[in-house]
């Protein structure tokens, strides 16, 4: 498990292109028979992918590290699927798990299991894990059962769906709030006019980036910003402070997922467009 420590913003100033990658970015989260691992000291959030190919994958990291006898002792989990159909098993429970479902696993489950269900076409399962202090049920969340909301507009080049899975309103959790955005069409733009929330931090995955294009992805403080150049299938992790939007040159889709004092979706500081240098 690789380990991330935060960041000051006055400190982020100063860094190098290569700095705020190292600092900020996640350029792998999938490779075959592996579990791979960020753990984020940002409001103690972990980033994983699993790619199984020749066979199942557990959920599971060294106890030192986590200081539990196993992965959910005292965490929660968030899955959606990004890549060919596969499978999470909990404690021998069977989820059938299609491209962008997305499944919530409860504090105290034992035995996580990740499969693919065609080794041509295998399954690419993001996670985003959290500290937990009660549990609740595992439950499958299909997009079709996400709760949408429509936002943007062509004009803009920002029209696109957000896709709640697990929020106060829908699938219970206690920290982890988590979602699928979906751009529709010839829109490239993400969140903007951008903001913060002070008392969340957020990670963003982008997918489905074709292989000649990329996300310009915006971060920093609102009069001091920066940007990543993102591909498919990589992360960034966004503190507080910072703005958190992008940029395509094509069409793409993003996960997000946020930690931290509180679940409420609507607290967030909007930043004119005019604050922003």
């Amino acid at each position: 498990m690789q380990m991330r420590y935060p960041s000051h913003p006055e400190q982020v100033k100063t860094f190098t292109t290569q700095q705020l990658r190292d600092e900020f970015l996640i350029p792998t989260l999938f490779v075959d028979d592996q579990l791979t691992l960020v753990y984020s000291h940002i409001d103690r959030i972990i980033v994983g992918g699993a790619c199984p190919v020749n066979g199942p994958i557990a959920l599971a990291a060294n106890p030192k590290d986590l200081g539990a006898d196993f992965f959910l002792q005292r965490r929660e989990v968030g899955i959606i699927n990004v890549g060919g159909a596969g499978t999470v098993s909990v404690d021998g429970t069977a989820y059938a798990m299609a491209k962008c479902d997305g499944l919530y696993v409860g504090m105290g489950a034992l035995n996580v299991e990740f499969a693919s269900d065609n080794v041509a076409n295998p399954a690419h399962f993001y996670l985003t894990s959290t500290p937990a202090h009660a549990t609740y049920p595992t439950t499958h969340i299909p997009i079709s059962s996400a709760s949408p909301t429509h936002l943007g507009s062509i004009a803009n080049s920002n029209e696109r769906t957000i896709y709640k899975y697990i929020h106060p309103d829908g699938v219970k959790s206690c920290q982890l709030v988590l979602g699928l955005t979906l751009l529709e069409p010839n829109n490239m733009w993400n969140t903007m006019p951008a903001h913060t929330h002070a008392r969340r931090m957020e990670v963003y995955f982008y997918f489905d980036i074709g292989a000649d294009n990329v996300v310009f992805h915006l971060m920093g403080e609102p009069d001091e910003t920066r940007h990543l150049v993102i591909r498919s299938e990589q992360a960034v992790i966004s503190p507080s402070w910072s703005i958190h939007a992008g940029m395509g040159t094509g069409n793409y889709t993003f996960i997000w997922a946020m930690a931290g004092e509180n679940q409420t979706f609507s607290d967030m500081d909007t930043v004119p467009m005019s604050q922003l240098l």
